[in-house]
């Protein structure tokens, strides 16, 4: 007999002696634990929803930053001055093109990956090469299009999700850093330091660090600096962009931000992989999720 019943905020699922995905079912003698409901329908939702925006705004981002390979900070920017911190191109060398990066006057040849890619025979003279872009070819129309409804898609459910987040109290009660939560930060950077993963149910301090960051800081840097590059929006608030000091101060800010969403993404997966990849992706997909044996002890204990 299968049966469903709520430990604490969550649904946990318990079957027979012999079902799968029973709290007492054991695999080479040793015990699994129970599968709670962990993600809503909503949660999964945003969720796949938010990484198909960043990966069609990172692509599309790339070809219109193609347009003008350089970040400045300030007000004055162009061809006349020579005040990038960033800028990538490609110069003549005694072997041929050369692709080269330049960060805050260091110079690194990036010759294959950025400035100059493609087979020899066939050189491509861009930033970030096509296999990087969307589209692949140089259309920087189709990039904006592509990238302004990809945009507005994710301010559209940010908005929808944080107002929900408020109103049911996942925000406060999920999200939100508690005394316990800073007591534990020590211990739990040394657990992850050594791979060793609990699986609760409920977020740590560290993941709570990273998904605040992400949703109350990156997400919002990015929209805020995006809103202040657009002529129409610069129109109807001049401000902006002196608060940010200038345009292309705007600029650097955006896609530095979006490095660091791309680095979040990246220590995300691994953090996947080596906390149990199965477990992780049925929780995402599903909302099935398995925690730890003694936390199933513990909540039938105080259940």
């Amino acid at each position: 007999m299968k049966l469903y019943r709520r430990t604490s905020r969550f649904l946990s699922y318990s079957g027979g002696a012999d079902d799968p995905m029973s709290t007492t079912v054991s695999t080479d003698g040793e015990p699994i634990g129970r599968l709670i409901y962990r993600q809503n329908r909503w949660t999964r939702g945003t969720h796949w929803i938010w990484a198909a925006c960043l990966f069609f705004l990172l692509l599309s981002g790339l070809q219109i930053f193609n347009a003008h390979p350089k970040l400045y900070i300030g007000k004055e920017s162009g061809f006349a001055y020579d005040n990038a911190i960033l800028s990538i191109g490609a110069v003549n060398s005694e072997t041929g093109p050369k692709g080269v990066t330049k960060v805050f006057g260091a110079e690194f040849d990036t010759t294959g990956l950025f400035g100059v890619s493609g087979p020899v025979d066939n050189r491509q003279f861009r930033a970030f090469p096509a296999a990087m872009t969307i589209p692949s070819y140089y259309d920087l129309g189709t990039a904006r299009v592509v990238h302004f409804f990809f945009a507005w898609l994710l301010v559209g459910t940010l908005l929808v999700w944080a107002l929900a987040g408020f109103i049911n109290g996942h925000i406060r009660r999920d999200l939100a850093l508690t005394r316990a939560d800073l007591k534990s930060l020590p211990q739990d950077i040394k657990d992850h330091a050594r791979l060793r993963f609990h699986h609760t149910g409920r977020y740590n301090v560290l993941q709570k660090f990273a998904y605040g960051g992400v949703l109350f800081a990156l997400f919002p840097a990015i929209i805020i600096t995006g809103l202040a590059m657009s002529p129409s929006v610069n129109a109807m608030v001049p401000f902006l962009n002196d608060l940010l000091g200038g345009r292309q101060t705007a600029r650097t800010i955006h896609f530095a931000a979006m490095f660091l969403l791309v680095g979040f993404f990246v220590i995300h997966m691994l953090m996947i992989l080596a906390a149990g990849p199965l477990n992780e992706l049925r929780s995402i997909i599903t909302g099935w999720y398995r925690i730890d044996p003694e936390t199933s002890d513990k909540e039938n204990h105080h259940g």
